[in-house]
């Protein structure tokens, strides 16, 4: 405490920022010992002014112990309240015989001077970088009437913007300040009013309720602000309901050679597509350029975009098309823009699905086609059905990223989990191949004056009350959703339900903009358009990777919200967990995690070929002795990290509904991934593999060292796309520096005059470690011993 209270002083002496009449003093942040919590109230002393002013729990992975953080503001000679409470543990007994205060002192595992995050309330994986201007909500200690004053003042000194609103509560005065954390951050040594500061909240309402004059004049400022990607850059192609191009927002980014339909007497423009649609398909351009169009209308940054977009209108513009039609409509609308711009990468959004949850993930003829052309087949006009692209056509594969579908309006109930998890996603979207996207919301705050009495029906970061799942698939059935992302919440008086509150929705470009710009969006919708934004995003920064790698790592960057973790970690066993896992997917992917490798995390990422089969029998296994950070590791000892695997692959569809065995399985083939155990040689490691690849029995429990693994195998090897996570020592992960990667059974094995395994099958495997310990780098020394440039993001193995 006593170097806390040196550096204090230090950081106020060097300053370069006064503020008149700020209380000097200390913010001091405790931690408590792993899963118990601080004794908050003696942290208090409201007669010397030292007031505790935020609380929160450091995040951690499921399974994970978590330490509750407080922050305490202490005002100059009045830390030796505490100094004095640490020399009578240490010296004073009680009658019991206890140490005294041994009950706050023992609850202490550390303390330190304050940080900006250590004041941040908000979810953390919100918390910007040091550089990003975002609009903060400043909660403010009231104490002397003078507090928005010297916020002012520090302000203007500090190149801040400060928002003309405020909310005033009892204790605290709540004001929205624009700027990046190094900025606010130097408050924390000359200003003191601080309690705490958290995301300010973008809402649609304020967007929607404003004239069609004052929306223009909003869509202006964001239009000027946006820097369109190069004529060449990879597209999100949207199969749809067509796209309003004319837009003033899209204009610039679609091409109006790049507007299709399957029929071309349907033209390419979004006529609103029938009762219900309503420009659905302008709806998903404006998420899957932009995402949410409100915090892009509410900031002053620019936008530098790094894809396009195209469109097929896949919906007639009155009355729909034959339900089993479906698959050949998405098969022709697959080759309309692949004709059109034939080098162009692209991934595929389809947020159209059919109403009837019947299938329950059993292979139906649309699924099958999107499995099909996922793994690189496409339509033949002349014989109205799949075949095969050129074998040495590299290109082939597609990614398609469809919406999960939507729990119907009259089906809401407050039990909004229970009643997701007996509405199983909607045909197509159970697709071995696709990327299979859910819904989750952060939206919880209902400020409409109307709604007083309304609440948000789903709480913040769990799953949204629109999105389907998979709890009620049989367990040989693919996981579904793989991921989730914001798609809105519902507000509930406790007998009826709403679900166009703008405070609960997201915004996005209106299909007749003649009439208004913008309009609401939700639903697992606007959750895929948003994933398919980050998609192409990753495609072009890595234009050398893969359909199927771009969808690993979207998979691989997602990660479960803190209400999601709970659920998680109430659940007990695997097979339990399996379902919570079925319900959220792999959680809510994040740009920078699939983009970004940060010093105290590695992403190796390996593309490779395996033959899996020949005439029947097993032909090829990989063994993938990776780059190591062993020494760091061994270093490390004790120290908890977690190891992350994903292996993505697209198998080719037998959709024949006989009985899924042998010969008639639907997966032409399976892939495995596993890890060498601490005690094994790498010949050692190679046997057991070579085992597991010959037994007949895929489901047959490993012989390996299953400890650690959040799922486990039995639980994750479902669909075409496997991850799970391990926790342990990182002595023990220095020995597992191996993965094996290895085939199952399945159709291509059964038939062996079937059998394409020479034509090769294509793999994605990511690996990444993470460990929490402080200074210490496990990227670099890696990126050095291969010759990777510090600079570059993940490593390519």
């Amino acid at each position: 405490m006593t170097a806390a209270q040196q550096e204090g002083e230090a950081n106020r002496e060097a300053a370069d920022i006064a503020v008149h009449g700020a209380e000097p003093g200390l913010y001091v942040e405790f931690e408590s010992p792993p899963d118990v919590d601080l004794k908050l109230e003696s942290l208090e002393d409201r007669r010397r002014g030292i007031e505790l002013v935020a609380v929160r729990r450091s995040p951690a992975a499921p399974d994970e112990p978590t330490t509750q953080l407080a922050t305490v503001f202490v005002p100059d000679g009045a830390l030796k309240h505490f100094f004095d409470r640490f020399r009578q543990y240490t010296e004073e007994r009680t009658k019991k015989d206890q140490p005294r205060h041994k009950d706050m002192v023992d609850r202490i595992a550390a303390l330190r001077k304050a940080t900006l995050q250590a004041l941040w309330t908000d979810d953390a994986e919100a918390y910007p970088d040091d550089d990003d201007a975002i609009w903060w909500e400043v909660w403010l200690r009231r104490h002397d009437g003078n507090e928005l004053q010297r916020l002012l003042e520090f302000a203007g000194q500090a190149g801040l913007d400060v928002g003309e609103r405020r909310l005033g509560f009892d204790d605290r005065i709540v004001i929205l300040v624009r700027g990046t954390a190094s900025q606010i951050s130097a408050s924390l040594d000359v200003l003191n009013d601080l309690a705490e500061v958290r995301k300010a909240k973008e809402s649609a309402a304020f967007f929607v309720d404003v004239s069609p004059e004052e929306q223009a004049e909003w869509l202006d400022d964001f239009r000027q602000r946006i820097i369109p990607a190069a004529k060449n850059a990879p597209t999100v192609c949207i199969l749809d309901t067509g796209v309003t191009r004319a837009h003033p927002l899209l204009v610039d980014h679609i091409a109006a050679a790049d507007a299709m339909a399957v029929d071309p007497a349907w033209g390419g423009h979004d006529d609103g597509g029938g009762p219900g649609n309503m420009g659905h398909g302008t709806e998903m351009a404006g998420l899957a350029a932009f995402g949410d169009l409100a915090p892009h209308l509410a900031s002053r940054a620019p936008v530098q975009m790094r894809h396009r977009l195209e469109s097929v209108k896949i919906l007639p513009p009155r009355g729909a098309n034959p339900p089993e039609l479906y698959g050949a409509i998405t098969a022709q609308a697959v080759t309309r823009p692949e004709i059109n711009a034939p080098q162009r990468p692209r991934i595929f959004s389809m947020a159209v699905t059919a109403t009837d949850e019947r299938d329950r993930g059993q292979p139906t003829s649309w699924s099958a086609a999107v499995d099909a052309l996922a793994a690189g087949r496409t339509f033949d006009p002349a014989t109205q059905g799949l075949i095969y692209l050129d074998e040495a056509d590299e290109g082939a594969r597609r990614l398609f990223i469809l919406s999960a579908g939507n729990v119907a309006p009259d089906h809401l109930q407050d039990d909004h989990l229970g009643r997701s998890d007996v509405e199983a996603v909607h045909d197509p979207a159970h697709a071995w191949n696709a990327l299979t996207v859910g819904a989750f919301t952060e939206k919880s705050a209902i400020g409409d004056p109307a709604l007083n009495g309304w609440s948000p029906l789903a709480p913040p970061g769990d799953l949204s009350p629109w999105s389907t799942t998979s709890v009620t698939f049989q367990e040989r059935w693919p996981i579904k959703p793989d991921v989730v992302c914001e798609g809105g919440n519902v507000a509930t008086d406790g007998g009826s339900f709403d679900n166009a509150v703008p405070d609960l929705c997201l915004l996005s470009t209106y299909y007749q903009p003649n009439q208004k710009a913008f309009v609401l969006s939700w639903a697992t919708s606007a959750a895929t358009a948003q994933v398919a934004r980050i998609a192409a995003i990753i495609r072009a920064d890595y234009p050398e990777y893969w359909p199927e790698t771009v969808r690993a790592l979207v998979v691989h960057s997602a990660v479960w919200t803190r209400a999601m973790q709970a659920h998680l970690r109430g659940a007990g066993g695997k097979r339990a967990r399996a379902k919570l896992v079925r319900r959220y997917g792999f959680g809510v992917p994040h740009l920078d995690r699939a983009l970004r490798s940060a010093n105290d995390a590695l992403t190796l990422v390996a593309q490779a070929t395996i033959r899996p089969f020949s005439e029947g029998k097993m032909r090829e296994m990989h063994v993938h002795e990776l780059p190591w950070p062993k020494e760091v590791l061994e270093e490390l000892g004790q120290t908890p990290v977690r190891l992350r695997v994903t292996l993505s692959y697209f198998i080719e569809p037998n959709p024949g509904r006989r009985g899924w065995k042998k010969r008639h399985r639907y997966a032409s083939h399976g892939l495995r991934f596993d890890l060498k155990t601490p005690t094994e040689s790498i010949d050692e490691f190679r046997k057991r593999l070579n085992q597991r690849a010959l037994d007949e029995d895929e489901d047959r429990p490993d012989t390996g060292d299953t400890a650690g693994w959040f799922l486990g195998e039995m639980a994750r090897n479902k669909g075409s796309i496997h991850s799970d996570l391990w926790v342990g020592t990182a002595a023990d992960l220095a020995e597992r520096g191996v993965v094996g990667i290895y085939p199952v059974s399945g159709w291509w094995k059964d038939q062996p005059k079937r059998d394409r395994s020479k034509f090769g099958a294509r793999y994605a495997l990511i690996v990444a470690i993470e460990t929490e310990a402080e200074g210490v780098d496990i990227w670099t020394p890696v990126a050095q011993e291969i010759g990777v440039p510090v600079e570059e993001a993940v490593i390519e193995i």
